[in-house]
C-alpha cells in the first residue's frame, strides 16, 4: 500500500486552516473499462428467473464496475464512481447489495442494480480499508479491516435505517446523492440476532473486534455470520464472535504477513495464505495447523476454494495459479500470468482472476469435479516446508501449466505511469504502462497529441518551451488516470495574455487567470443544470424567478459581495472541457466530505458540497489576493550605445509582459525625445516633442555587465518573452532584473 494525501486536509488546531482542494481526474478512452489495477472482484450467480451472472471489480483507478456475462464476452452495464482512492475489495451480500472499501478509508454500500449510486458511506475507520468478510446465510452483516488495526463489524439495517439529523459525527453518512451528507442514526431492532450498539448522540457505531495492534490485511467470516477470523502483518490468525466481538483464539504459525483467509462452510476449517509462500489449513476445534502446503515460490495472496472444500485454488507474487487437493497434498500449475494475482472468485465453469493490470481473465476451473484436471497427470507433490518450491524450481523440477489461454479477457486499458508538467503550465506529457505517449492540455481535458512509443525523455527534451508561469496546478497518476490538484491560493497565480490563448472574444492586451478559467470550463455543465432547473421552478407569489442565477441564493464568504465585480460567465475555447470524456471531480465541502462525480453527472443542487473558495471565484469573480504578480526592473542603456539614459528608477510591470511592450516602451521615450525633469519613479511619461523622422529600431538585452567579464554571453531577446521568463533563464539573480537597450544601425 502507498500512502498519499488525501483530497481533503486534515484539521490541525496549531495552523491556519487550509482550504479544501478540488481534484479533476481526466479521461481520454472508453470509460467502461477499467484503468488501473484490479483489485478485488465477485461473482453475481444467476437466479432461475435470470440467465446471466454478473461479475463485479473494483480497481485501483478508483471505481467498481458490474459486467453482465454473457458465454463469450461481458458487457459493462454500469459504473460505480464514488470512492476517491483504490478501491480494495468488494463483497456481494444476497442479490442487491455491494460493499466496497477503499484507501480513503470509508466503506461504501450500494445497490447492485443501480445505476451506480452510493446509497450510504459508513465512517469509522482512521486508515486505509483493506478488506471485507461477508456470511452466506446472513446477508445483513458485513465485517472490514485496514492498516489502523481496525475490524469492525457493521449490521447492515441498521447502518441504513432512516436517519436522524444530529450535529455530531456519526459513522454513517447518507450518500444517496452520491455525496457524504452527515447523519446519525438512532438503530432500530435487527432480525439478525446480532448485537447492535447505538448511541443516539453519535448515531450508529458498529461492533470493534479489538486486538490487532498493527495493519489487517485479510479477513473472513462463516456462513452464518458467527465466526470472523482475521490476519495481517502480526503474522498471526486470530478468530472472534462476530456477535460480540470478542476474542476466540490466536493461531501461529505463519513467518510473514498473511494476505488471505478463508474459512469452510461449518465454521471448522480455516485456510491461510501468507507473504512467507505457505498455505496453511487450521482446524479452529483443535485450534492448531493440521497442514501446511509449500506450491508457490512467492507471497500468497489470493485463495478460493470448491465448494466442499476439499480442494484450493492460489495465486500470488509468482504470477501463478495453482489447484491443491488439500487431502492428497496434489498441486497443479493451471496457468501463469504476467502479473501478481491479486483476487480469485469462481463461477459456473471457470475461475476468475484479478491482477495488477487492468484487464481480468476467466479460467477453465472444473470446480465442479476438479478431480478430472488431476487425471491429466503434471501434477506434484506439496511440500510442507516454506519456500521448498522455490527450491525445487531452482533445481529445475518447475511444472508446466495446463492451460495456455484464459477462456474469455475482460480488457482495460493501460494506466499511466508517468508524467512530466511541462514549462507552459497547460501541457502534461503521460507514459501509460503500455510505453504509449501522449500531450493533455489540462485546461481542456483532452489529449492534443498521441505520439505513440516513443522516448518519453526524448519527447520531454523535445517539448521544451523557455517560459516562465507560476505553478498553478499540481499533478498526480495513482489511479491510472491524470489528476489535476487545484488548491488556494496557489491555482490563481498564473495569467496570461488573451492573444497568447488566442481568445479573440477578449482585448488583446486583457489579462486571463487560468485557474479561473480553468473551473469555469470544468463547471460549466454544473451551472447549465443549475440554471434549467431554476428557471423551471414554478412562480412564487405570482412572481416568475430571475433569470440571472450568477450568486442567486449562493451564501458568500465575506460579508458583502463586491458591487463592482464584473462576472463574466462565458467558458472561452482554450478551457472547453469534452463531454464525450467528461472527467470526474473530487473535492470536499465544509460539511458534507469527500466526494467525486463526473461533471456530467452533477445535479446543479450541489452548491453546498464546492469548497467555498470555488463558487467565490467562479460566480462573483472574486479570487485571493496574490503574490508576485508583477516583477521590478531596471532600463539602462546598452553600455557602449549611443541611446540616451530614458529612465532612473526602479521600473515595475506584470511578470507576462512582453518584450516587444518594453520596446514599444523605450520607442516612445525616445519618439517623444524626453528630458530627464519629466520622468517620474515609477516610468510614466509626459508628452513632448518628436524629433525623430523615423522610429528607430530597438533591440533589448539582459547580462550586460555580465558581457564584460566574458563568464556569460550577452543575450537579445525574443520579442515573446515575457519578463518572468527572463528573469529564470536569463538572468538567474535573486536581485532586481536589469534589461538594457540599444538602437540596431541600418534599421
Amino acid at each position: 500500500m502507498h500512502r498519499v494525501a488525501s483530497a481533503g486536509n486534515t484539521s490541525n488546531s496549531s495552523r491556519p486552516r487550509k482550504e479544501k482542494r478540488l481534484t479533476y481526474v481526466l479521461n481520454d478512452a472508453d470509460n467502461t473499462k477499467h484503468c488501473a489495477g484490479v483489485n478485488c472482484l465477485s461473482v453475481l450467480k444467476h437466479s432461475e428467473a435470470d440467465n446471466h451472472n454478473f461479475l463485479f471489480t473494483g480497481s485501483r483507478d478508483g471505481t467498481l464496475k458490474r459486467w453482465e456475462l454473457g458465454e463469450e464476452d461481458a458487457t459493462c452495464s454500469s459504473t460505480f464512481e464514488s470512492h476517491v482512492d483504490w478501491v480494495n475489495d468488494a463483497v456481494l451480500l444476497g442479490k442487491n447489495t455491494l460493499v466496497s472499501c477503499s484507501s480513503d478509508t470509508t466503506v461504501k454500500i450500494w445497490d447492485s442494480f443501480s445505476d451506480g449510486t452510493c446509497k450510504r458511506t459508513l465512517h469509522q475507520h482512521t486508515d486505509y480499508v483493506t478488506c471485507l468478510a461477508s456470511s452466506e446465510k446472513n446477508s445483513n452483516i458485513v465485517a472490514s479491516g485496514g492498516l489502523g488495526g481496525e475490524v469492525f463489524i457493521w449490521d447492515l439495517e441498521a447502518a441504513v435505517t432512516p436517519v436522524i439529523k444530529n450535529t455530531e459525527t456519526p459513522a454513517v453518512t447518507d450518500s444517496s446523492n452520491g455525496n457524504s451528507m452527515p447523519t446519525s442514526l438512532r438503530a432500530v431492532s435487527s432480525s439478525n440476532g446480532i448485537t447492535s450498539l447505538t448511541n443516539t448522540p453519535q448515531g450508529y457505531v458498529p461492533i470493534s473486534a479489538k486486538g490487532h495492534k498493527e495493519s489487517v490485511y485479510a479477513l473472513a467470516m462463516n456462513d452464518t455470520g458467527t465466526l470472523l477470523v482475521s490476519g495481517g502483518t502480526e503474522k498471526v490468525v486470530r478468530v472472534w464472535d462476530s456477535r460480540s466481538g470478542s476474542k476466540l483464539m490466536k493461531l501461529r504459525g505463519h513467518t510473514d504477513n498473511i494476505r488471505a483467509l478463508l474459512i469452510d462452510s461449518t465454521g471448522r476449517f480455516c485456510l491461510s495464505g501468507s507473504s512467507d509462500s505457505m498455505i496453511r489449513l487450521w482446524d479452529l476445534g483443535q485450534q492448531r495447523c493440521v497442514h501446511s502446503y509449500a506450491v508457490h515460490t512467492d507471497s500468497v495472496w489470493a485463495l478460493a476454494t470448491t465448494p466442499t472444500f476439499s480442494h484450493v485454488y492460489s495465486g500470488g507474487r509468482d504470477l501463478s495459479l495453482y489447484l491443491t487437493d488439500l487431502s492428497t497434498r496434489d498441486s497443479l500449475l493451471l496457468c501463469t500470468k504476467e502479473h501478481p494475482i491479486q483476487q480469485l472468485s469462481l463461477d459456473d465453469d471457470g475461475i476468475w482472476v484479478a491482477t495488477t493490470d487492468s484487464s481480468v481473465d476467466r479460467w477453465p476451473s472444473e470446480h465442479l469435479n476438479p478431480e478430472k484436471l488431476f487425471q491429466r497427470g503434471g501434477s506434484f507433490l506439496a511440500g510442507n516446508l516454506s519456500f521448498s518450491r522455490a527450491r525445487a524450481s531452482l533445481e529445475g523440477s518447475t511444472p508446466v501449466p495446463v492451460y495456455k489461454a484464459p477462456t474469455l479477457t475482460i480488457d482495460g486499458i493501460p494506466g499511466i505511469v508517468q508524467h512530466e508538467i511541462l514549462n507552459n503550465r497547460r501541457h502534461v506529457l503521460t507514459k501509460d504502462n503500455g510505453g504509449s505517449v501522449k500531450l493533455w492540455e489540462i485546461t481542456k481535458g483532452v489529449v492534443i497529441e498521441d505520439y505513440g512509443q516513443v522516448s518519453f525523455e526524448e519527447k520531454k527534451e523535445e517539448l521544451f518551451e523557455m517560459v516562465s508561469i507560476p505553478a498553478w496546478f499540481t499533478a498526480d497518476t495513482r489511479l491510472g488516470s491524470l489528476s489535476i490538484h487545484l488548491d488556494t491560493p496557489q491555482c490563481f497565480s498564473a495569467e496570461m495574455y488573451a492573444a497568447d490563448l488566442s481568445i479573440t472574444q477578449k482585448a488583446e492586451d486583457d489579462k486571463i487567470n487560468l485557474g479561473r478559467e480553468t473551473l469555469k470550463g470544468l463547471l460549466a455543465p454544473y451551472f447549465s443544470k443549475k440554471k434549467v432547473r431554476f428557471v423551471s421552478q414554478p412562480p412564487v407569489n405570482g412572481e416568475a424567478p430571475s433569470k440571472d442565477i450568477s450568486s442567486k441564493n449562493i451564501p458568500l464568504s465575506r460579508p458583502e459581495a463586491d458591487a463592482n465585480v464584473q462576472s463574466d460567465s462565458r467558458v472561452y475555447p482554450p478551457f472547453q472541457f469534452s463531454i464525450a470524456s467528461p472527467p470526474s471531480i473530487i473535492t470536499e465541502s465544509s460539511q458534507n466530505g469527500i466526494w467525486r462525480k463526473k461533471i456530467t453527472h452533477l445535479d446543479g443542487i450541489e452548491d453546498d458540497d464546492f469548497p467555498r473558495w470555488v463558487l467565490d471565484a467562479v460566480l462573483l469573480n472574486r479570487m485571493p489576493p496574490r503574490e508576485h504578480t508583477k516583477c521590478s526592473f531596471y532600463l539602462h542603456p546598452f553600455e557602449g550605445s549611443a541611446a540616451q539614459i530614458l529612465t532612473q528608477g526602479k521600473l515595475s510591470a506584470p511578470r507576462i509582459l512582453r518584450m516587444h511592450k518594453v520596446v514599444n516602451y523605450v520607442v516612445e521615450k525616445m519618439v517623444l525625445d524626453k528630458s530627464s525633469d519629466t520622468l517620474i519613479s515609477d516610468g510614466a511619461f509626459a508628452p513632448g516633442l518628436k524629433p525623430w523622422k523615423l522610429k528607430p529600431s530597438i533591440e533589448i538585452l539582459c547580462n550586460n555587465q555580465a558581457c564584460k567579464t566574458d563568464l556569460f554571453v550577452c543575450q537579445v531577446l525574443a520579442p515573446e518573452m515575457s519578463l518572468a521568463t527572463v528573469r529564470t533563464y536569463i538572468w538567474k539573480k535573486s536581485e532586481d532584473l536589469v534589461l538594457n537597450y540599444r538602437i540596431v544601425s541600418g534599421k
